[in-house]
């Protein structure tokens, strides 16, 4: 088995991508292991929490945000770029990707966000593109509709990067007294004027040590898709339970980078996945079903308000059967369409048929992948997935992860089978982010 993944490591760069969205989500457990992050406003816990992705070889981890509180169920969080910036300090080599929505953000402030975190991390940052779909509240603007959001966010996109590259490689050197010296013309202007945005330029903080930092994009809807096939470097993308649907993902996903012009191998597809991991696959399924019993299903139903096409689920008794004729279509929904589709395929292939079914789901991964087993279950098939074309690599989710059994789990004894696999690095091979993704 590691004699023929070596040939396939080779082919497809460094092997199997492993993310992390790093802090907590979800619910506390009413009794039991401890937390981990459970203060959502405590660095060290991150830090911590980064320190030991690190170890384990780790190659980036994820923070999601959102610019709105709950009014039901408020949480506290803390803004991506800061609290990276804080992390940066305390590790080397992982690589550190930051959500910062472009329907709410300036994409001169974005890049010059993004680019100082990579500077502070000397080559390891990354910018997760996101287009919001609720807090025009907070900014006193209308909301865009789905598709023009997307369109918003290619221009943005476009502005960054040109932003990013207005200084040349080699604009700023440094004489005998070690002096810095910055040639300006070396530096330009990009004179920017879209439909959107009208920026001059140029931006000011120099080139990235990894020439641009990684841009990842999360969208599985038909703007989404586009979107990130054109100029992204890693897709989050929504861990298919059915492995046919994530292999026709990810063939997509290639095919529409081939279509933009770009090379397949120019970007990394990474599902969600959620693994409950023990010893035993009968263990594994004990921890599954204390989880699943310590649900608030009240808490639940008002989570799904913002994920599910709108509908209230407030009143509706729990086990009753959900009517696919009574949700909307797809297409109709303004807000978070991708994650809708995805709720909406599981319950039109019968994987959920109730209320309760819903939010399991919802609490488990937010509709991603959440397989259950031993360790060497659960490395069989995130061995097979990747072989079979599914995916480069999976972001763990912070679903388990936020457990310290679930999370020691994926570092001490998943990683390592995977090493043993010959499917993961053991090392980091590059100094940047970039380097380390292979793109």
């Amino acid at each position: 088995m590691t004699e023929k993944w070596g040939n396939r490591i080779s082919e497809r760069g460094p092997g199997l991508v492993l993310g992390q969205l790093l802090g907590s989500t979800g619910q506390a457990r009413k009794s039991g292991d401890r937390i981990a992050g459970e203060n959502l406003l405590d660095i060290d816990t991150y830090i911590q929490q980064a320190k030991q992705a690190e170890q384990a070889k780790i190659h980036t981890i994820l923070l999601a945000d959102s610019v709105v509180a709950s009014e039901t169920a408020p949480r506290p969080s803390l803004e991506p770029v800061t609290m990276l910036s804080a992390v940066a300090a305390h590790t080397s080599r992982i690589g550190l990707i930051a959500s910062v929505s472009t329907t709410f953000t300036e994409p001169y402030n974005l890049a010059r966000q993004i680019l100082s975190l990579d500077h502070i991390s000397k080559g390891r940052a990354g910018w997760n593109l996101v287009t919001s779909s609720v807090g025009e509240k907070n900014f006193g603007k209308d909301l865009p509709a789905h598709d023009d959001r997307y369109a918003i966010g290619a221009e943005a996109a476009a502005v960054v990067q040109a932003l990013w590259t207005s200084w040349d490689a080699d604009a700023v050197a440094y004489d005998d007294r070690n002096r810095q010296l910055v040639d300006p013309a070396k530096v330009h202007r990009i004179d920017w004027t879209g439909p959107h945005y009208s920026v001059r330029g140029p931006l000011n903080i120099s080139r990235s040590p990894q020439d641009q930092p990684i841009v990842a994009q999360a969208g599985s809807s038909d703007a989404g898709r586009a979107l990130g096939a054109r100029i992204a470097d890693v897709i989050f993308t929504t861990g298919m339970v059915d492995l046919e649907e994530s292999v026709a993902l990810y063939a997509d996903f290639k095919a529409r980078a081939r279509a933009a012009g770009r090379s397949p191998d120019a970007i990394k597809i990474m599902p969600g996945v959620a693994p409950v991991v023990a010893s035993t696959d009968e263990e594994a399924q004990r921890f599954w079903r204390t989880i699943v019993e310590e649900i608030d299903y009240d808490e639940g139903r008002r989570a799904l308000a913002g994920q599910f096409g709108g509908i209230d689920f407030e009143g509706v008794d729990i086990d009753a059967p959900i009517r696919l004729d009574d949700l909307p279509d797809i297409e109709s929904v303004q807000g978070r369409r991708s994650r809708y589709g995805v709720f909406h395929r599981l319950i039109a292939t019968g994987r959920v048929r109730t209320v309760r079914d819903l939010i399991i789901f919802h609490y488990s991964a937010a509709g991603h992948w959440f397989p259950v087993g031993s360790v060497e279950n659960i490395a069989d098939q995130l061995q097979e997935r990747y072989e079979r074309g599914a995916a480069d690599g999976f972001n763990l989710l912070a679903f388990v992860l936020r457990y310290d059994w679930g999370f020691e789990a994926v570092t001490e004894h998943l990683i390592p089978e995977l090493q043993r696999r010959g499917i993961f690095h053991r090392e980091y091979e590059r100094e940047t982010l970039r380097g380390n993704l292979g793109v």
